[in-house]
This record gives C-alpha cells, structure tokens and sequence, in this order.
C-alpha cells in the first residue's frame, strides 16, 4: 500500500481572544494550512518540485518548518540544547535540499513532534521573556512575542509556495 500524506481538519482561527490566544491560534491555523496543501499526496508527489530551477517541494516545506519550530521555540526561546534535524555543515539547507531520500512519513512524524514539542515549550514562557536572537550569545534581544509574530508570516509565506506547488501537482486550489 501506498502511503499518502493524511488528511487533515483545518480549525479555524479565533475571531476573538487575548493576544496569547490568537497567536497561538493563527499559528496552529498556518500549521494546518501546510499540512491541508500536502493531505492526500504520494511521497513522490511530495518530493515533486516547484519549477525550475528551484528545487522547493512539499516535503521540503515540512521538514523545514519542523526545523524552524525546533529552532525557535525550542533551541532559542526556551534555551534548550538540541541539534538541528536535517541540516547539517555539509548541507546546511538540508531540510529543502536533502528530500530525494526522505522518508515521508517518518517526516511528517518528526514535524507533527516538533509542533507538540514547540506548544509545550511555549506554554511555560511568557511572551515578554527575552532572549539573545543568535547562537552565539549576541547583543541582539528578541521575545516569545517576536516568535510567534515570525513563525506565522513564516508559515503564510510558505503556505503560499505550497499552493502552487500542489496546483503544479495535481491541479487542486484553494484555501
């Protein structure tokens, strides 16, 4: 049997809460969003790429935002001590470049882990709390705020590469 991305039910982001609630609710929404622009495709689909000369693909797009969720709420805001999940110093866009022999849903296993991981992360960290933006500890002070601020223009950037991706695949459109 063929393995295919699952289906997803997007929820719908929240036309009211306080500022915690929304973020975190327009995030959850773009984190839906890229996983309904994947639902129901092959791995090969998923390691189909855009146009050329780019190699961005579906797949790609996922391990990649495992690896950004991993990097921000994780490693930087709550300062744990992880090492990055595709990319290496040999190929440091690992997670857009290595999907040839990815394993799809090994992949999506790992992105559906780091989501949770980056929820729970979040959770205990108020969205004032600062940190150094940087790996080496520099000047640079960003908070929880400017995190998920980030993510969902990070994610609503991607999502709109996955739309015409999956349009170039299969012809679906939509939201």
């Amino acid at each position: 049997m063929t393995w295919k991305a699952p289906e997803i039910s997007r929820k719908h982001e929240p036309y009211v809460g306080d500022e915690r609630t929304m973020l975190e609710g327009w995030l959850d929404y773009h984190r839906d969003t890229l996983l309904l622009k994947c639902a129901g495709l092959t791995a090969e689909q998923l390691k189909t790429p855009s146009v050329e000369p780019s190699n961005l693909t579906l797949l790609g797009l996922v391990r990649h935002m495992a690896e950004v969720e991993r990097w921000w709420f994780r490693i930087r805001a709550a300062g744990q001590q992880l090492d990055d999940l595709y990319c290496t110093e040999a190929s440091p866009d690992g997670d857009l470049d290595d999907v040839a022999d990815a394993d799809a849903a090994t992949d999506f296993a790992t992105y559906a882990a780091e989501v949770e991981a980056a929820r729970q992360a979040a959770a205990g960290l108020s969205l004032d709390q600062t940190f150094a933006r940087r790996r080496d500890g520099g000047t640079d002070e960003i908070n929880v705020r400017w995190v998920y601020v980030h993510m969902i223009e990070e994610y609503a950037r991607h999502n709109g590469h996955a739309d015409l991706i999956r349009e170039r695949i299969d012809g679906v459109t939509g939201a």
